[in-house]
């Protein structure tokens, strides 16, 4: 019998977390459960695109998260002018050279994040990958592009969990928080203002997360 995919995600179906960097990880292990309605995950996956695709094939190959969602979270760099550290982004889609992946529920997350992280500014739009970290005038050529943000593993995260397939189709998400901005450029995380903001905020988002994985499962009319 084929599942409707339409019919989301089984209703046991876990919530898989990607981030690359070990103080991305920190973060969001040392975050909020509360409202975790199925098993939770955070996976590192190490820095770069290349890393994120193998460390999400061998995630989700089989087993206990083989249905898994997936949001891709972590820091990016805001490319719109008037970007701060500690901003979010929702990803409507990522992009890379590779192509395009829809993200699914963004409406909900933005709702969910103003909800769950007062005060903090919600960016949507397109979020672009990257292989190196982007630094001056190429912030403003991939501002050109569409897209609102650029980091390195959100659009091999969820092009690799898309590939890796799941009952049904796999739901994926990408939300990032801005560490670096335009006229906020940071270079090293942590040891400026604008770290410590972002490093705050990553540590509050799992809730609205934990809300978009459950808006998921409930049965769909």
């Amino acid at each position: 019998m084929t599942r409707d995919p339409a019919a989301g995600p089984p209703a046991t179906a876990p919530l898989l977390v990607a981030c690359a960097l070990g103080i991305e990880q920190f973060a969001l292990r040392t975050g909020s459960r509360a409202g975790a309605t199925a098993p939770v995950t955070v996976v590192r996956t190490g820095m770069g695109p290349r890393a994120a695709e193998r460390a999400m094939a061998r995630a989700l190959a089989g087993g206990a998260l083989g249905d898994a969602a997936v949001v891709a979270t972590g820091f990016c760099a805001g490319l719109a002018p008037g970007m701060h550290p500690g901003d979010l982004v929702v990803a409507e889609e990522t992009r890379d050279a590779h192509g395009h992946t829809p993200c699914a529920g963004t409406e909900l997350l933005v709702k969910e994040l103003v909800r769950t992280v007062p005060g903090r500014t919600v960016h949507t739009g397109p979020l672009i990958g990257s292989d190196h970290v982007i630094r001056g005038h190429e912030r403003g050529d991939l501002l050109a592009t569409g897209a609102i943000a650029v980091d390195m593993e959100s659009a091999a995260t969820l092009r690799a969990a898309t590939a890796a397939g799941g009952s049904g189709g796999r739901p994926v998400a990408a939300v990032r928080v801005v560490v670096d901005a335009p006229e906020h450029e940071l270079v090293r995380i942590g040891t400026l203002r604008g770290g410590v903001s972002a490093f705050r905020v990553l540590r509050a988002v799992l809730p609205a997360f934990f809300e978009w994985h459950r808006s998921l499962l409930l049965p769909r009319r």
